[in-house]
């Protein structure tokens, strides 16, 4: 078995199978919008026999004055940017990690991934704070519904009764999708993207994407979603919901109705998107009855370095957090996409 690393400007030829375990976030596409828009390198390397590709990892490098200097999978995204079909392949794209990390001069490496029963081998240790939630989805929504305890039916049902809509689309829903999600996260006290992230992600992705923009009865912007189709998985990369509207169960609205919208187009899962475990994300996310796999987040620290902790647990955030959410917003839409792109 060999590894071959991509050049810059070579067009990934992967199969379905270990693409669709990689996630949208090793493709092309991905990787262009991260070189596009931050100007950060990408490194991807596959391995090979004479049947074909057995493993693949897209690695990104981050330096950032405040947040440091790494190598990460599935920038932007919970997890993906690396796959493989054995053991063999895996150590390769693992020993390939470790070896430019160290010619780089990283802090660490981190690959975040989904894999039932792995446990990391020498050199690697796990960080386990995020799951992810898997819906499965069937053309009987009703059924869905049912199996939901009775307050969650009742708040779901409720709500769809208050005036509530929800448009999907692309670019003509790019500038409400963009408000709603820079004020939401603004509100949790997090710097977001500029408006260009969103829009270089439509352009490239293209019908693969869908926002999804929430309007109150009275027409104001409630909250909004960015949802990424591969194969028949649909997934949750942004979904928020504005403060003045969570008593009102929106976010249940804005998720029953993308169940439905994406069960009728015959997706089988729906990826509600990671969660810190024990978060109020996961108590909402665990009422619609999903698997929660545990993500595999991988590092390789180099001497010295210890776990990062870029995540709302690390108590050193508390006071920039609580500054965040009262700055006026003509201070952190600008100041947001500096601090942002160091939290791959």
């Amino acid at each position: 078995m060999l590894l071959r690393p991509l050049s810059p400007d070579e067009p990934a030829n992967w199969p379905e199978a270990l693409t669709l375990a990689a996630t949208f976030t090793a493709l092309d596409a991905w990787t262009d919008l991260v070189r596009q828009l931050y100007g950060f390198p990408v490194y991807r390397f596959q391995t090979e026999t004479a049947d074909g590709v057995t493993g693949l990892l897209a690695l990104m490098h981050i330096r950032h004055p405040i947040f440091g200097n790494y190598l990460t999978t599935a920038p932007f995204g919970s997890y993906g940017g690396f796959a493989f079909d054995s053991a063999a392949a895996r150590d390769l794209l693992l020993a390939e990690a470790r070896r430019l990390a160290q010619t780089l001069g990283a802090e660490y490496v981190n690959l975040r991934f989904h894999a039932e029963d792995q446990t990391p081998p020498e050199g690697w240790q796990q960080q386990p704070l995020y799951r992810t939630f898997l819906l499965d989805l069937s053309p009987d929504t009703e059924a869905l519904l049912r199996g939901y305890s009775s307050d969650h039916r009742n708040h779901i049902r409720k709500v769809l009764k208050k005036g509530f809509t929800l448009k999907f689309g692309q670019l003509d829903l790019l500038d409400d999708a963009y408000e709603a999600l820079a004020r939401s996260m603004r509100e949790l006290g997090s710097p977001y993207h500029a408006k260009a992230y969103l829009k270089t992600m439509a352009d490239l992705l293209g019908d693969s994407l869908e926002f999804a923009v929430l309007y109150s009865a009275a027409g104001d912007l409630a909250g909004a979603g960015v949802f990424i189709r591969q194969g028949k998985t649909v997934t949750n990369l942004h979904a928020n919901i504005l403060r003045a509207f969570r008593s009102d169960y929106a976010g249940e609205f804005l998720y029953w109705q993308t169940i439905e919208r994406y069960a009728a187009q015959g997706c089988t899962v729906f990826d509600l998107g990671r969660s810190l475990i024990g978060s109020g994300n996961e108590t909402f996310k665990m009422k619609w009855k999903p698997r929660n796999p545990l993500l595999q987040y991988w590092y390789a620290l180099a001497p010295g370095a210890s776990l990062p902790a870029l995540n709302q647990k690390n108590s050193k955030f508390a006071a920039a957090i609580w500054l965040w959410q009262r700055l006026p917003p003509f201070i952190v839409r600008p100041l947001g996409p500096l601090l942002i792109r160091g939290l791959a």
